[in-house]
C-alpha cells in the first residue's frame, strides 16, 4: 500500500512540474515577444454620392440585397417547388410511415426535382437577360422585362383560367385581350392556388390505393375475430410492399414531372 502510494504521490509531482513549466514558457513568449499579435480591423461606412451614377449603384445594390431577402418566398411560390413538395408530403403520409423519409430528404428532393423542371425557364433567363446584363450591354431595366417574360409564360402555362379571371375580377381590372394585359401581381396568387388545387388532386388520387389497403386489412380483422389489433400494424407492411413492387418512387416522380409538361 505504501508503494502505491509513493508512486501516486511521484506521478503527482512530475504532472504539477510539467504544468508550471508550460505555464512559464507561455508567460516568458508573451513577455519576451517583441511584435504583438495583430487583429483585423474591421469598419462599415456610409460615404456621401459624388454623382448620380453612385446613387444609381446604391439602390441596385439594395433592391439586390431584398430580392435576395425574398428569394425563399420566391423559390416557393414562383416554382414547381409548391406541387412537388405537397405530392411528396402526401405521398408519406398515404404510406402511413410517420417520419419515413425524413422530411430533410423530402424537402431536398423537392428542390433538385424543382430545379430540374425549372431549368429551361432558367436557361432562357441566363442567356436573354442575365448574361447581357452582365456584359454591360443592356439596362437594368430591359433585363428585369427581358426575364420576366419566360417566367411570366411558365405560370400561364400552370395557372387555370378560372383561378385568373378570380383575381382579375377582384382587382377590378377590364377584360384583357391577350396575356400581356394581364399584370404580374395578378398572375402570381392565381398561380398558386392553381399549383395547390392541382397538388391536392395528386394527393388523394395516391390516397386511393393505400385506402384500399387500409379498408381490406381491417375487414379481415374484424371478419377473423381479431378486433385488438391495430389495422395499421398489418395494412403498413402490405402497403409499403406494394409501392415497393410498383416503383412507387418512379410513377410519382415521373407522374410530377410529367405534370409540367
Amino acid at each position: 500500500m505504501t508503494s502505491k502510494t509513493g508512486g501516486k504521490s511521484q506521478i503527482r509531482s512530475i504532472l504539477m512540474g510539467l504544468c508550471f513549466m508550460f505555464f512559464g514558457l507561455a508567460c516568458s513568449a508573451c513577455a519576451w515577444s517583441a511584435e504583438p499579435v495583430g487583429m483585423p480591423k474591421i469598419t462599415l461606412g456610409v460615404d456621401p454620392s459624388k454623382s448620380p451614377q453612385d446613387v444609381s449603384t446604391s439602390l441596385q445594390i439594395l433592391l439586390l440585397l431584398t430580392a435576395l431577402s425574398l428569394a425563399p418566398a420566391l423559390v416557393t411560390m414562383l416554382t414547381s417547388f409548391a406541387r412537388i413538395a405537397i405530392v411528396l408530403s402526401f405521398t408519406r403520409s398515404a404510406l402511413g410511415a410517420q417520419q419515413i423519409p425524413p422530411n430533410s430528404i423530402l424537402i431536398g428532393l423537392a428542390l433538385f426535382l424543382t430545379v430540374f423542371t425549372m431549368a429551361p425557364v432558367w436557361k432562357q433567363v441566363n442567356k436573354e437577360a442575365l448574361q447581357p446584363y452582365l456584359a454591360q450591354t443592356i439596362s437594368y431595366q430591359t433585363a428585369i422585362d427581358r426575364a420576366s417574360v419566360p417566367v411570366r409564360k411558365f405560370l400561364f402555362s400552370q395557372t387555370r383560367e378560372n383561378d385568373l379571371a378570380l383575381f382579375v375580377k377582384m382587382a377590378k381590372l377590364e377584360r384583357p385581350k391577350n396575356r400581356d394585359d394581364v399584370p404580374t401581381y395578378v398572375v402570381v396568387p392565381a398561380f398558386i392556388i392553381s399549383e395547390l388545387k392541382t397538388a391536392f388532386t395528386m394527393g388523394f388520387m395516391i390516397f386511393i390505393p393505400f385506402l384500399v389497403i387500409d379498408l381490406v386489412v381491417a375487414t379481415v380483422l374484424m371478419s377473423m375475430g381479431m378486433m385488438m389489433m391495430p389495422p395499421m400494424l398489418i395494412a403498413l407492411p402490405c402497403k409499403i410492399m406494394l409501392f415497393v413492387l410498383v416503383d412507387g418512387w418512379h410513377l410519382i416522380v415521373q407522374s410530377l414531372i410529367s405534370s409540367f409538361g
